[in-house]
């Protein structure tokens, strides 16, 4: 047993290492997290923890070593900040600064600085010396220079009569510019595109993938690639007509067959199409811009690209490899890296192509006069087998995983399984993974979506082979995860959404508004918890966020307003209770949003029976709604424009619902291709509604 001093000193080191001892789900509860989760978070961050003793010994270490230091390993300055950064300001009398620009430009002191991450060196009248990285950054990032509606969808949902199989990087620039140009969309957000783990099966959700970094070239449009039109051997031609005999039949099985989308069976056809794509010889430019391309990403396009070479040979987890090989800087990775020189050209080459056809995209949606254009979304980690756990693993956590802890809605927390980012490596690199991920994912973006926005603040770690209740919350440094978000932002242009739904620890939607980071409100979610708990009146609503009517993780709102979600649930085992309860609450709820838009006028014709009597007039009236709002962006679930029911995920379930399988149909559960979509009264109509009362917020 500890006593209170072992106990207090424990929570000494625990906070001098941003490690949380409890936490509050609640405004009025906190909840004491467990010592063993505490200890194993220390240790993660390589501090023993483990004995009395060795806690005496960590915190004393600790204390002295901010005693010591001149500088923490990253210090922030913002744009119009009056005075040094605190960490500058705190320094003894007398000492020097020095500074190096990115550009390489050597300044006294830290005033006039442009925008950017430098280094700083500092040198005290004691002798002693220090070294941070010191970002300068934007105190906002770019704000939308008009409101606008957009679409929601999950792009392999996307079938057009074209793709094989799954939607695509083709059918993407075809629905933005049809929406761009037809109905007076302002963007498309679509679910992260980053690369998958292959596997067999593969993880099919987007949120797990096995980079961030880099796009997966699944989403490539075969035809559209320059080189495709040249494959001139004629045994090549002969696969190539064979190869799209088979996507027409992957196409057929989905769209008439009712099968699900099979993204292992659409990457098998298009892999075997770009061995015969990288044969052809690239031109002086192409070649010239591939060579560019290289140079630039430099050693994390290599470590990528050698990673999906290792793995064809090795496995998809590089944690099961040869012990020499886990390494990504051994010298046995070295010899296999030359040895496999042709198929590490090959992955560089599809990260090329499909980081080309992005920013074509992006291209075709501001053309056809599109604000915005295309939200990308950035997951909140990777799976632990992947290539960036795999390149960047000194910047992870051994044995945790991020996950949440339990609220409301699970009380049993949950899991993620995503390695968290270490944040000490981070400070000390100057948060250059980060950093790079961001300039990545602008280049193509019009704006960016971050999931679990709280995660630049802290995340819930949880030791390897425990539950998710015996986690604990972990800080980051938010003020540079921010300032580089805005510093790499306004490079780009670039719009943030910050997805905060859920338990948000008080200050960070604050903190997030201040330096311009949009948030996500979801219709049903809206209510005032404060005071009656009545569905929140439009004028009540933010007006800095993006404004939904559902998530991909929701159900679609003709499900909501039927109550069919609540029969998917109850046919799945999912309910807590018996089913008639189920329905009476949520019946009652969304009578509650329905009696609020007709109040309001909102309603095209008074429903004549219960919720979902009068389906398409009531989502009509849900987006009316949103429009009153003052929100900044209102975001149109493309499926809720042919009243498909289903989600496209279903939380808490893994093979008893093909999450993230499902094309876009109808209310029948026909699926609806691309040509189909456009080309419905019912979207159509929809999309008017927005088009024709668009206008200033509240209007």
């Amino acid at each position: 047993m500890t006593t209170a001093l072992e106990d207090e000193e424990l929570s000494r080191l625990a906070g001098l290492h941003g490690v949380a001892t409890s936490y509050s789900p609640s405004p009025d509860r906190t909840v004491a997290v467990s010592a063993s989760a505490v200890v194993a978070a220390l240790a993660a961050l390589g501090v023993d923890a483990g004995t009395p003793d060795a806690v005496r010994t960590a915190l004393a270490a600790r204390e002295r070593e901010l005693r010591e230091r001149l500088l923490p390993p990253t210090v922030v300055r913002w744009a119009g900040a009056g005075g040094p950064p605190d960490a500058v300001a705190a320094l003894p009398p007398g000492t020097r600064l020095r500074v190096e620009t990115e550009e390489g430009e050597e300044r006294d002191g830290t005033e006039g600085l442009p925008a950017g991450v430098h280094r700083v060196s500092a040198t005290a009248p004691d002798g002693r010396t220090g070294h941070a990285h010191l970002i300068v950054a934007p105190d906002r990032l770019p704000a939308l220079a008009t409101r606008s509606y957009g679409l929601l969808v999950q792009l392999y949902s996307l079938l057009s009569r074209r793709s094989w199989g799954m939607g695509d990087l083709g059918d993407l620039a075809e629905l933005a510019d049809w929406a761009g140009r037809t109905a007076g969309a302002g963007f498309v957000q679509v679910n992260p595109l980053h690369a998958a783990v292959p596997g067999a099966p593969t993880d099919p959700s987007p949120y797990r993938p096995s980079s961030r970094r880099f796009p997966d070239p699944v989403h490539l449009r075969i035809e559209e690639i320059p080189e495709f039109a040249h494959i001139e051997h004629p045994e090549d031609r002969a696969r190539v007509r064979a190869l799209l005999e088979r996507a027409e039949r992957l196409r057929t099985d989905v769209l008439d067959k009712g099968a699900h989308i099979d993204r292992d069976a659409v990457w098998e056809l298009k892999r075997e199409a770009l061995e015969l794509v990288v044969r052809v010889p690239l031109g002086p430019g192409r070649q010239a811009a591939y060579d560019a391309f290289r140079a630039e990403e430099g050693q994390a396009l290599e470590d990528h690209a050698t990673w999906c070479a290792l793995a064809e040979r090795h496995g998809s987890d590089w944690q099961l490899w040869p012990e020499e090989l886990r390494d990504p800087r051994s010298a046995e990775t070295a010899r296999a890296r030359a040895e496999l020189a042709g198929r590490v050209d090959f992955h560089a080459r599809l990260a090329w192509l499909t980081d080309g056809r992005l920013r074509a995209v992006q291209r075709t949606a501001r053309e056809a006069g599109m604000p915005v254009g295309i939200v990308h979304d950035l997951a909140v980690g990777v799976h632990p087998g992947g290539a960036d756990a795999w390149a960047q693993q000194d910047h992870f956590a051994v044995g945790m995983s991020v996950g949440a802890p339990p609220d409301a809605f699970n009380a049993r927390g949950q899991d993620w399984g995503l390695p968290p980012w270490r944040p000490d490596r981070l400070a000390a690199s100057g948060h250059a993974p980060y950093r790079h991920l961001l300039r990545a994912l602008f280049r193509y973006a019009g704006a960016l979506r971050i999931d679990h926005v709280m995660g630049l603040f802290r995340l819930w770690w949880v030791p390897r082979g425990s539950p998710p209740t015996e986690g604990t919350y972990v800080r980051y440094d938010a003020d540079a995860m921010l300032a580089l978000l805005a510093l790499e932002a306004s490079r780009a242009g670039t719009v943030v959404i910050g997805e905060d739904l859920g338990t948000v620890e008080p200050g960070v939607r604050e903190t997030l508004q201040r330096h311009g980071v949009l948030g996500t409100s979801v219709l049903w979610f809206e209510r005032d918890w404060e005071g009656d708990g009545r569905p929140l009146p439009p004028e009540r609503w933010r007006a800095d966020c993006l404004a939904t009517a559902t998530t991909h993780d929701l159900p679609p709102t003709a499900a909501r307003l039927t109550g069919e979600h609540v029969d998917l649930r109850d046919r799945l085992g999912l309910l807590a209770r018996p089913a008639s309860e189920e329905h009476a609450e949520a019946t009652a709820d969304t009578a509650e949003w329905l009696a609020l838009l007709g109040s309001l006028g909102l309603l095209d014709r008074p429903a004549a029976g219960p919720p979902g009597s009068d389906e398409e007039a009531e989502i009509q009236g849900v987006y009316r709604f949103l429009l009153r709002t003052p929100a900044h962006l209102i975001g149109v679930w493309l499926p809720d424009g042919v009243g498909d029911r289903r989600p496209q995920n279903l939380p808490g379930t893994w093979d008893q619902y093909p999450n993230w399988r499902l094309p876009i149909a109808d209310a029948g559960g026909r699926p609806v291709t691309l040509e189909e979509l456009t080309a419905a009264p019912r979207l159509r109509d929809l999309l008017d509604v927005l088009r024709e009362r668009l206008g200033p917020p509240g209007a």
